[in-house]
């Protein structure tokens, strides 16, 4: 099989790699082995324009929040799945202090920020001491709907393996790359973590962490908004919700731990006033990097050789704009942002 360019990968990034490449004319193939615990899998899918105690904007979003909505809304159409709502974020403040810092903020800058005109608006269903600040516009993206329906578009089209990729059936030379049966001028690793372990990127600052969530049913909560007070509580579908996360930087293995689940529920008893049903609990690694800022092109060495990974928890605002970056320059070589391009690490990935 002759193609331009082999994928490992089909989480959001290899989703919307594969699709602008695509877009670009070029010829693909993905390989991908179906699994319940991929970061993609498990991430509740939120695009929040804010980020930390100082509540600050997070990098680049000015650029890659537009880009991603209307990357979404064109990506839905094509597979017929509601990809993308606006859902902002009702941040409970857990200290007076919180509350200080977001009103300071507020009167600093009111991009991204909105302060309510009644803030007893949610206590029917929350139990909040400090009221509450509004992050809008922020979004939630269907990744339990994009994600099996691009997977069965890919597999109609006869564009997916479903296999495991191994290194070790890799041939890779000046001008292109052989695997098994597949010649491609390039392949691009958008594997998420297993990256941090490849020949060709080990190398790079990865540092992955692990995170966990619950799916509850909790019947008469508002699924118009997202929930923050710590963690944050999310609408998946109806009646059902994610409850997540935590940052795990050591672990011995990816499984749930019984610890994080019994810390949640006390969390959601103390917090919400409703009911629950605890569904599921899951935990996956995110592919985050040292920098918190991606790996986006090609080896400086191997330069058949690309990688698009490193997103951590901003996947979905940063996949799309940088997938379409990166497919570009592929086509016309036109420049990755500096802060992204794996070119900086130069030094290290040519020992």
């Amino acid at each position: 099989m002759q193609i331009d360019i082999l994928i490992i990968g089909q989480g959001i990034s290899g989703t919307f790699l594969s699709w602008y490449l695509q877009q670009e004319g070029f010829s693909f193939l993905v390989i991908d082995q179906p699994q319940s615990n991929t970061a993609s899998k498990v991430a509740a899918g939120v695009i929040n324009p804010v980020t930390g105690r100082r509540i600050v904007k997070t990098w680049m979003i000015d650029e890659v929040l537009p880009f991603a909505l209307n990357a979404y809304q064109l990506l839905g159409e094509a597979i017929g799945v509601t990809a993308i709502e606006q859902k902002n974020v009702i941040d409970f403040f857990p200290t007076p202090q919180m509350k200080v810092s977001f009103d300071k903020r507020f009167e600093e800058d009111q991009q991204y920020l909105a302060k309510p005109s009644d803030e007893n608006n949610f206590r029917p269903w929350f139990n909040y001491d400090f009221g509450y600040g509004e992050i809008q516009p922020a979004y939630l993206v269907n990744l339990p709907g994009i994600l099996p329906a691009y997977r069965q578009r890919l597999l109609n089209n006869q564009q997916l393996r479903e296999e495991w990729f191994n290194h070790e059936q890799l041939q890779v030379s000046n001008h292109n790359i052989q695997y098994k049966d597949i010649t491609a001028t390039h392949i691009l690793f958008a594997d998420g973590i297993t990256s941090a372990s490849s020949p060709y990127f080990n190398a790079l600052p990865f540092a992955p962490n692990k995170g966990e969530a619950l799916w509850l049913e909790i019947p008469g909560l508002p699924d118009t908004h997202v929930f923050k007070r710590g963690f944050s509580l999310i609408p998946w579908s109806r009646d059902v919700f994610w409850l997540g996360s935590t940052y795990l930087w050591e672990f011995d293995n990816i499984d749930p731990t019984p610890g994080f689940g019994q810390f949640a529920e006390t969390w959601l008893k103390q917090t919400v006033k409703l009911p629950y049903k605890l569904l599921d609990h899951k935990a996956a690694v995110r592919p985050a990097t040292l920098e918190r800022r991606p790996f986006v092109g090609f080896h400086p060495v191997h330069s058949q050789v690309g990688i698009f990974n490193g997103m951590g928890t901003k996947g979905c605002s940063l996949g799309p704009f940088f997938a379409q970056q990166l497919a570009k320059h592929l086509r016309y070589g036109t420049s990755i942002t500096p802060e992204a391009d794996v070119q900086r690490f130069k030094r290290i990935l040519s020992r």
